[in-house]
C-alpha cells in the first residue's frame, strides 16, 4: 500500500499536470470557437488552421521552458520548479478567458494570444517532466512503473476534465452562446486549480538531496548527454504523434469528417479518456512485473499495424463504430504512456535528470507534437484523404520501436537520487 508521505507527493505531483493538459485540452477542444474569437473572418478552415498553429506556438515553446524549469529541478530541488511553474500556467489560463477578441482590440488580439500562449508552453515545458521526476524518485520499491503511469495520469486526467466540461458545457448552452463567450468559462476555472496547486505544493516536504548538485549548464547537458537526449527524442515521437493527434485533434476531425455534433464527439473523447486511465494505470502496474520494454515495443507495434483499419472504422457516422476505433488507439497509447515515465526516469542520470528529460521529452513535444494537429489539418486538405493522418501514427510508431530498441530494461534496477 501507498504511504501516506507517497500520496502527498502523488497529489501534489499530479494536480500541476491537471491544469496544465486541462488548459491545453479546452483550447484544442475550442479551436474553432477561439479562432473565430481571435483572428479575422475568412472560412472556416482558415481559422482553425490558424488556432492550431498557436497551439503549435505554445508547443514550440516547450524546450525552452523545459531547460528553464528542468535547471530549476536540479539545481533548487524538485519542489521550488513545480511551485513555479503551475502559477506560470494558471495566471495566463485565466487571462485567455477574459482577452477580448478581434472585433474589440483588432490585431493586438493575436498577439496578445501568442504572448499568453508561449507562456504557457514555458510552463508546460518543464511541469510535465519536472512532476515525473519528482513521483518517481518517492515511488516505493518495486512501484516506479505505477507511480509513473500514475504522474501520467495528471495530464490524461487534466485533457479528461477539460473534455469533460467541454462536454457539460455543450450539452447545457446552446452553440450560438457557447461559441459566442461560453468556451471562455473552462479558461476562468483554470486559475482556481492552479491556486490549489500552489497551496499543495507549498507544503510537501522533499527528500533531502545526498549527492552533489551538478553545476553543469543546459549546453553542457548537451554536450556530455547527447546520445540519451536523443534517444529521450526518439522515444517520445509515438507519444507525440499519438496522444495529441488522437484525443485532441480527433475532436475536431470527426465533427469535420463525419459530421458528428460537437456534444457528441466531445462525449465520445470523454468516455476514451476514461478507459485509458484504466489501461495506463493497468500498464504501469504491469511494467513493473514484465519489464517496461515489452510493454512500449507492444504499443508501438499494435499502433503500427492497426492505425490505417482504426481510422476507417472511426470514419463513420456510426458513433458507437467511432467509439471502437478510438478504444484501438486507447489500448496502444495506453500502454506506452503506462510504461514511458518510469523508463525515462530509470534511464537517465540523477543529477540532470530534470533537465535531460525535460530537453529530450519537449524537443520532441514541442516540435512533432505541436505540429501534430496543424499537419493532420493541413494533410486532410490537401490529400482530400480523411484517412490520411494515420499515416503519422504509423511513422511515429516505427520511429519510437527502433529508439525502444537502444534501451537497457530498467524495471529490476536500483534508482539513483541526487
Amino acid at each position: 500500500m501507498v504511504s501516506i508521505p507517497t500520496r502527498r507527493v502523488i497529489a501534489a505531483g499530479a494536480i500541476g499536470n491537471v491544469l496544465e493538459w486541462y488548459d491545453f485540452a479546452i483550447y484544442g477542444y475550442f479551436a474553432a470557437s477561439i479562432g473565430r474569437a481571435f483572428f479575422p473572418s475568412e472560412d472556416s478552415v482558415a481559422q482553425i488552421l490558424s488556432a492550431f498553429g498557436l497551439f503549435a506556438v505554445g508547443y514550440l515553446m516547450r524546450p525552452i521552458g523545459g531547460a528553464v524549469v528542468g535547471r530549476i529541478g536540479d539545481k533548487l530541488g524538485r519542489r521550488a520548479a513545480l511551485s513555479f511553474s503551475v502559477m506560470a500556467m494558471a495566471i495566463p489560463t485565466f487571462l485567455v478567458g477574459v482577452l477580448p477578441g478581434y472585433d474589440v482590440l483588432g490585431v493586438m488580439a493575436p498577439v496578445l494570444l501568442t504572448v499568453l500562449r508561449m507562456v504557457q508552453g514555458l510552463s508546460v515545458g518543464g511541469e510535465y517532466t519536472t512532476s515525473i521526476v519528482f513521483m518517481v524518485e518517492h515511488a516505493p520499491r518495486g512501484r516506479r512503473g505505477l507511480i509513473g503511469a500514475i504522474a501520467c495520469c495528471g495530464a490524461v486526467g487534466g485533457i479528461l476534465l477539460g473534455s469533460a466540461t467541454g462536454a457539460i458545457l455543450a450539452a447545457l448552452m446552446p452553440g450560438e452562446t457557447l461559441a459566442t463567450w461560453g468556451w471562455r468559462i473552462p479558461f476562468l476555472m483554470g486559475l482556481v486549480v492552479g491556486i490549489a496547486g500552489f497551496v499543495l505544493r507549498r507544503h510537501v516536504v522533499e527528500a533531502p538531496r545526498v549527492g552533489p548538485v551538478e553545476r553543469t549548464s543546459v549546453i553542457g547537458t548537451l554536450r556530455d548527454h547527447g546520445p540519451l537526449l536523443a534517444r529521450l527524442a526518439g522515444l517520445s515521437v509515438f507519444n507525440a504523434v499519438g496522444f495529441y493527434l488522437l484525443f485532441v485533434y480527433i475532436v475536431s476531425w470527426i465533427q469535420l469528417a463525419d459530421g458528428v455534433a460537437p456534444a457528441q464527439a466531445l462525449e465520445i473523447n470523454t468516455i476514451s479518456m476514461i478507459i485509458l486511465l484504466v489501461v495506463m494505470v493497468g500498464m504501469g502496474w504491469f511494467c513493473d512485473r514484465v519489464g517496461r520494454k515489452p510493454i512500449l515495443l507492444g504499443a508501438t507495434a499494435i499502433a503500427f499495424v492497426g492505425a490505417l483499419p482504426l481510422f476507417w472504422l472511426m470514419h463513420h457516422p456510426d458513433p458507437a463504430l467511432v467509439l471502437l476505433g478510438q478504444m484501438g488507439f486507447v489500448v496502444s497509447v495506453g500502454m506506452f504512456l503506462g510504461a514511458q515515465p518510469a523508463i525515462m526516469v530509470e534511464a537517465t542520470p540523477a543529477t540532470v535528470r530534470c533537465t535531460a528529460i525535460a530537453l529530450g521529452y519537449n524537443v520532441t513535444l514541442g516540435i512533432v507534437g505541436g505540429v501534430t494537429p496543424l499537419a493532420a489539418t493541413w494533410l486532410v486538405n490537401r490529400t482530400q484523404n480523411d484517412l490520411s493522418p494515420a499515416f503519422l501514427v504509423i511513422a511515429a510508431a516505427m520511429v519510437s520501436f527502433a529508439c525502444i530498441l537502444t534501451y537497457r530494461e530498467t524495471n529490476r534496477m536500483p534508482l539513483e537520487i541526487a
